[in-house]
């Protein structure tokens, strides 16, 4: 059924910030943008866990990862005023549209 001209139908998301986490230092924190025309469940992070270290960008651009930092990055990135810690996921959006990733 078609949405009458007062309903409008929900705007789908096509991109999502998930978080991996391996310990509690900032290194240890990974950021990734996914596209989820891709990846449309957030990464399973146990199975990543379990991920050969020399396949896991390799596993993450298949789950469909658009880009990856880690915290200490994302740290960075804030702190030059690149991205907003209160807006994480809008500002690497603009970051990847500002890179010619989307």
């Amino acid at each position: 059924m078609k949405p009458s001209n007062n309903e409008t139908e929900p705007i789908k998301p096509r991109y999502r910030l998930d978080v991996i986490s391996f310990g509690e230092l900032p290194e240890d924190q990974f950021y990734c943008l996914m596209d989820v025309r891709i990846s449309a469940n957030p990464l399973d992070v146990e199975r990543i866990k379990l991920t050969d270290p020399r396949n896991f960008d390799q596993k993450l651009r298949d789950a469909g990862c658009l880009m990856m930092f880690t915290g200490d990055e994302v740290n960075e990135l804030a702190d030059r005023g690149e991205l907003n810690r209160n807006a994480l996921e809008d500002t690497l959006i603009q970051l990847a549209k500002s890179e010619g990733l989307l």
